[in-house]
C-alpha cells in the first residue's frame, strides 16, 4: 500500500487502531495471569467431573467452551482446552474427531456473545460504539441467540456422532494419572515419575517450577509459599470479576482491561517476562497490517463502489435484504477471514442501516457480529480458533490426531448454516 503510493507512511500510522490493540494485548495477559490461577485446570475438572459417557462428555465440552470463550476469547480457549480434551477421550477409548469439531465450534459460537470474545468483536465494539451491556443483550434476547444456537450445534454432533459417542463412562488408574498432569500444566511422562531427578552435583531437583520471584518484597517474602499462590490466584479472580462489572456499567474498554493488566503485573511481585512470552504478538502485528492495509484498500473506491451495488438489496429491515446481507458476510468471512470483512464492511453496511432508524445501526452491527463470527466454523480456514484446534491437536505430544479440511467441512456447512439462520431472527430484538 505505501510502495504503490495508495496511501502515505503517516496516514498508515494513523489507520491503526490503538485502543483496538492495546484492549487485545491487555486481555491476553490477564488471560495468562488466569491460566496460572488455575482457571482453565477448573474447567477441566469440570468437563470430566463424574462424566457418564461420550455423549455426556460432548456436550459438557461444547457448553463450558462456549460459556469460557464469551469471557476468555475463542483463541484463549482452544489453546488451553485442546490438549486436555484429547485426553479426555483418548483415557475414555473415544474418537477425537467429534470433540475437535465440538471445541471449535463451540468457541466461535460462544466468542459471538461478548466484545472481548474474539478479534473481530472488539473491532465492532470500538466502531460501533455499543456498550458492554447492550452489546451482550443484543446477542442474548429471549431465546438467546448464542444458547440456542450452541444447543443445535450440540445436538447436530449427537447426531452425526451418536454411535462412535457410546461408553467411555470409566476412566483407567492411567488415564487419570494423565489427567492430573494435563491439569497441572505437565507432561504425562513427568507426572509418572515419583522418585526426584538429580543434577550432577547429586542434588536433588523440584519437579515443580520455582516461583521465580525476583522482587523480594518484605510483607510477600514472609508469608508461606501456601499462603503467597491463595493471595495471588484470589487476587486475578477479583480483579478480572471487577474488569467485567467495569465492562458492564459502560466504562472505556481498552483502559479498563489496560488496568486490570497492569494490577495483575504489580501485584504478582515477579518478573512479568514469562507471561509476557504467552502474549501473541504475531497477532497484533496482523491486526496493525489489517488495519493499514484495509485503510488503502478502502481508499481505492472498490469497496465503495461493490457495496453502492449491493446495498440496495441488502438492507437490514426486510427479510430479503438480511438473508443477501448475511450471505455476503459469510461468504467474504471464509474468503478473506472474518477480521478484514469487519473492517470492510462495518462502517459501510452501519451507513446504509442510518438511513432507516437508529435501532436498525445497532442491529446491523449485531448482525455483522454473528454472522461473521459464525461464519468460522464453515471451513477449517474460516477461524483462527478451529486452525488453533487443529494444530494443537497435530502436535499433541499424546494422542496427536489430524482434524484434516475435508472431516471439518462436512460438519462445518451443514452447522454454520443452520445456526446462523436460527440466530438471525432473535439478533437484536431487545
Amino acid at each position: 500500500m505505501i510502495i504503490f503510493h495508495v496511501i502515505s507512511p503517516d496516514d498508515a500510522y494513523a489507520s491503526i487502531d490503538l485502543p483496538i490493540l492495546g484492549l487485545l494485548f491487555a486481555t491476553m495477559v490477564v488471560g495468562s495471569y488466569l491460566k496460572n490461577a488455575g482457571m482453565f485446570k477448573h474447567l477441566g475438572r469440570l468437563l470430566a467431573w463424574k462424566s457418564q459417557g461420550g455423549r455426556d462428555l460432548l456436550c459438557r465440552v461444547c457448553i463450558v467452551t462456549a460459556l469460557a470463550s464469551a469471557l476468555f476469547t475463542n483463541d484463549t480457549c482452544c489453546v488451553v482446552l485442546t490438549e486436555f480434551v484429547l485426553e479426555l477421550a483418548a483415557d475414555r477409548n473415544l474418537p477425537a474427531k467429534p470433540f475437535l469439531l465440538a471445541l471449535a465450534s463451540s468457541a466461535n459460537i460462544g466468542s459471538a456473545t461478548t466484545p472481548i470474545g474474539n478479534p473481530q468483536n472488539l473491532v465492532i465494539a470500538f466502531n460501533s460504539k455499543i456498550p458492554f451491556p447492550k452489546f451482550l443483550i443484543g446477542i442474548l434476547p429471549t431465546p438467546p441467540a448464542m444458547l440456542v444456537g450452541m444447543a443445535v450445534n450440540m445436538v447436530m454432533l449427537l447426531c452425526m456422532y451418536w454411535r462412535e459417542l457410546g461408553g467411555g463412562a470409566e476412566l483407567s488408574v492411567d488415564g487419570k494419572q494423565q489427567m492430573e498432569a494435563a491439569e497441572e500444566g505437565r507432561s504425562p511422562s513427568v507426572a509418572s515419575l515419583k522418585s526426584p531427578q538429580l543434577n550432577g552435583n547429586g542434588n536433588a531437583l523440584s519437579l515443580e517450577m520455582s516461583e521465580n520471584i525476583t522482587t523480594k518484597h518484605p510483607w510477600f517474602m514472609q508469608c508461606t509459599e501456601e499462603r503467597r499462590k491463595l493471595f495471588l490466584k484470589s487476587f486475578a479472580y477479583v480483579v478480572t470479576v471487577g474488569m467485567v462489572v467495569a465492562y458492564m456499567v459502560g466504562l472505556n474498554m481498552s483502559w479498563t482491561a489496560i488496568t486490570t493488566a497492569l494490577a495483575l503485573v504489580v501485584v504478582d511481585f515477579r518478573d512479568a517476562e514469562p507471561c509476557l512470552d504467552t502474549v501473541s504478538y504475531s497477532l497484533l502485528v496482523f491486526f496493525s497490517g489489517m488495519f493499514i492495509t484495509v485503510s488503502g484498500f478502502n481508499k481505492t473506491g472498490l469497496p465503495g463502489a461493490i457495496w453502492d451495488f449491493m446495498a440496495p438489496y441488502s438492507k437490514v429491515n426486510s427479510v430479503g435484504g438480511i438473508s443477501v446481507l448475511s450471505i455476503i458476510i459469510l461468504l467474504l468471512s471464509n474468503l478473506a477471514s472474518n477480521v478484514p470483512t469487519v473492517l470492510l464492511m462495518g462502517d459501510e453496511v452501519a451507513k446504509a442501516a442510518a438511513l432507516i432508524s437508529p435501532a436498525a445501526v445497532t442491529r446491523s452491527w449485531l448482525l455483522l457480529a454473528w454472522v461473521s463470527t459464525v461464519a468460522g466454523n464453515l471451513s477449517l480456514l474460516g477461524s483462527a480458533a478451529n486452525l488453533i484446534v487443529c494444530e494443537q491437536a497435530r502436535r499433541a505430544p499424546r494422542n496427536a490426531y489430524d482434524l484434516t479440511f475435508w472431516q471439518h467441512i462436512v460438519f462445518g456447512v451443514p452447522s454454520t448454516l443452520i445456526v446462523t439462520a436460527i440466530g438471525i431472527p432473535l439478533i437484536g430484538k431487545i
